[in-house]
C-alpha cells in the first residue's frame, strides 16, 4: 500500500510553520524524523491533507544549559542526545535511552519531539520526560504554551497539543549534582520496543534516595509513574522488606496489558524485575 496524495510544504521559518499549521488545522502533519510518520503514511493509518516538513528550521535544533536548566530543541536527534557531552554530564538519563532507541539509522533520524509528540507508550523518551519532570513547550500563531510531562501524555498515541501548535522545546530543571539516573528495558531484540521498560530519576540523600521517580513504559497506553512503589522504597536502600513493599504496591500502580508480546501478568512480574535490577545499579555506587 502507498500513501493517499497530500499537499507537501517545506517552511523556512517556524512562523512560516505556524501560520500552515493554523490555516489547516487538523488536516495537517508535522514531518520531523519521519520515523512513525512515514509507516503510518503508506499504510493510510495517517492521511493528512498537508504534510509539513520543519526539517529545515535549525532553530529548532540545539542543546543549551544555563544553571540547573537543560533546553533541549525539538529537532534534536535520538544521536544528538546519546553523544552530547553536555547531555552526558547533565542529564545521562537520556543518553543511556537514545543510545537504546532502535537502531543507528533511527536514532540518526528520530527526533526528540517527533518521539514526544507521536506519544508511543513503549518508547524511552516519553518514559523519561516523565520521570524527569520535563516541561514541554507548544508554540502556535497565539504563543507558547508550557505543559507539563504528566498532563502532556493522555493516552495510545494522544497529547495535550493542539491541531495548530508544534512540539519546539523541552525544559529539564533540577539538574543538581546530588541527582542520580537509572535505565533499563526488556525487549525480544536488540532496538525493538520495549515489552517493558524503566526510566528512574531521584536525588542522592546518604545511602538513599529521595524524590523517586519510577517511570515505567511498554505497560500501559502512555507511560506511568509509579508512585507507590517510589514512596515503599524512598530513603531506604538497603533494606528487603521494603523492596518487597515496592514490589507490592506495583501491582496497585500498574494495570499492564496483555499482547502477543506478553501477558499483563508476566508484564507486572518484569516491572518487579527491572525496579530491583535498576535500582541495584543506581545504589551501587552509594554504597
Amino acid at each position: 500500500m502507498k500513501a493517499a496524495a497530500f499537499d507537501y510544504v517545506r517552511p523556512e521559518t517556524l512562523g512560516q510553520a505556524l501560520h500552515i499549521l493554523s490555516e489547516r488545522g487538523d488536516g495537517a502533519r508535522i514531518l520531523a524524523g519521519g520515523q512513525s510518520l512515514a509507516p503510518a503514511l503508506n499504510l493510510r493509518l495517517a492521511m493528512p491533507e498537508v504534510l509539513v516538513d520543519i526539517n529545515g528550521l535549525e532553530e529548532l535544533r540545539f542543546i543549551a544549559a544555563s544553571d540547573d536548566v537543560l533546553r533541549l530543541g525539538a529537532l534534536t536527534r535520538h544521536v544528538d542526545l546519546a553523544r552530547s557531552e553536555e547531555i552526558a554530564h547533565r542529564c545521562p538519563l537520556l543518553s543511556r535511552a537514545a543510545a537504546q532507541i532502535a537502531h543507528p539509522a533511527i536514532r540518526h533520524r528520530g527526533t526528540l519531539g517527533g518521539s514526544l509528540a507521536q506519544a508511543d507508550p513503549a518508547a524511552e523518551l516519553p518514559a523519561c520526560a516523565l520521570a524527569l519532570d520535563a516541561v514541554i513547550v507548544a508554540s502556535s500563531s497565539g504563543g507558547e504554551r508550557r505543559i507539563a510531562a504528566r498532563d502532556f501524555f493522555l493516552g495510545l498515541y494522544q497529547t495535550a497539543l493542539r491541531p495548530d501548535e508544534v512540539l519546539t522545546s523541552v525544559e529539564i530543571s533540577g539538574l543538581s549534582a546530588d541527582r542520580i539516573y537509572g535505565f533499563a528495558k526488556l525487549a525480544r531484540r536488540q532496538g525493538d520496543f520495549a515489552i517493558i521498560g524503566l526510566a528512574l530519576a531521584a536525588r542522592r540523600s546518604g545511602r538513599g534516595l529521595v524524590d523517586l521517580r519510577l517511570a515505567f513504559f511498554g505497560v500501559a497506553d502512555r507511560p506511568m509513574l509509579a508512585v507507590r512503589a517510589a514512596a515503599a522504597l524512598e530513603g531506604k536502600p538497603d533494606a528487603t522488606q521494603s523492596m518487597r513493599e515496592a514490589r507490592a504496591a506495583l501491582q496497585a500502580d500498574l494495570n499492564p496489558v496483555s499482547d502477543l508480546h506478553a501477558s499483563a501478568a508476566m508484564r507486572l512480574h518484569l516491572a518487579g524485575v527491572l525496579l530491583e535490577r535498576v535500582l541495584a545499579e543506581t545504589l551501587e555506587p552509594l554504597r
